[in-house]
């Protein structure tokens, strides 16, 4: 008995060709796209940063409150923080939060919230042990803000000792903290040298390094309460980072917009 034969079913397939333009456009998109994405990550660890900032400033702003308008130093004898940053493992200041945050001045102030001391884009760690931990600052004070080694980087300029005195340039002119390079950061003040402010431009230096962590700017946070985000324009602002290796600091800088522009935010001739 004859029986029909049943047609074999004809399944369709993507040729070797095929595929390979698929993976192509793929990857293209992939392209396009993740420059884009991590843009918008830096940009939204930009704006957690400002907060930080911010909520620190207002820290602060309590602290001066309670002390009859007395700011706290940013170095000396009892400065705002205690502790020196480095990559010694061996350091406790690096890594555990007990050494010197839980003991500062703004400690209670700021809500006893370790997460607003370090900007989120700050990746440096330290290797305790066989363990890596986070670094667990960031944020740095203006040293024209009653430190006691300051004037030796501008003779004649402003020390804030109260927020009275901050008058020239004023609260809304006059940065408070901002987040240092990793391998800049060391005690608890930023110092911009205000040698040569503001007509000689031959005798600028950068003293400490801001960071650059987003995309090439640094926040800061100023005396009456706002952030800001700034893009340093000069190369040598942001020089090439060296992942555990501390940068030389206090080198000269000459007619660097980006210093200038700190010094016009930092303090002014007495």
């Amino acid at each position: 008995m004859n029986s029909a034969r049943v047609p074999r079913l004809f399944r369709a397939a993507f040729t070797l060709i095929e595929l390979l333009v698929v993976i192509a456009i793929i990857a293209i998109l992939a392209g396009m796209l993740l420059p884009a994405l991590g843009k918008a990550k830096s940009k939204a660890q930009g704006i957690k940063c400002m907060a930080s900032g911010r909520q620190m400033m207002l820290a602060w702003r309590l602290y001066v409150d309670d002390f009859r308008d007395k700011v706290p130093p940013s170095y000396g004898a009892r400065p705002w923080v205690t502790g020196t940053l480095n990559f010694d493992p061996a350091n406790r200041s690096n890594w555990d939060i007990n050494r010197d945050l839980t003991n500062s001045l703004l400690w209670t102030y700021c809500g006893k919230s370790a997460d607003v001391w370090k900007c989120p884009s700050d990746l440096s760690t330290v290797k305790v042990s066989g363990k890596i931990y986070p670094r667990v600052r960031s944020l740095a004070m203006n040293a024209w803000f009653d430190s006691s080694d300051v004037a030796d980087f501008g003779p004649g300029f402003r020390i804030y000792k109260t927020t009275g005195d901050v008058a020239d340039p004023g609260p809304s002119m006059t940065w408070l903290f901002l987040d240092e390079r990793e391998d800049s950061l060391n005690d608890g003040e930023f110092i911009v040298g205000m040698t040569g402010y503001p007509s000689t431009p031959s005798a600028w230096k950068i003293v400490d390094y801001p960071a650059s962590y987003h995309n090439g700017a640094c926040g800061f946070s100023f005396v009456d309460g706002h952030s800001e985000i700034k893009k340093w324009v000069d190369s040598r602002t942001k020089p090439t980072l060296r992942k555990g290796v501390e940068i030389p600091l206090n080198v000269a800088s000459p007619k660097n917009p980006d210093v200038f522009w700190m010094m016009e935010r930092s303090t002014r001739p007495k």
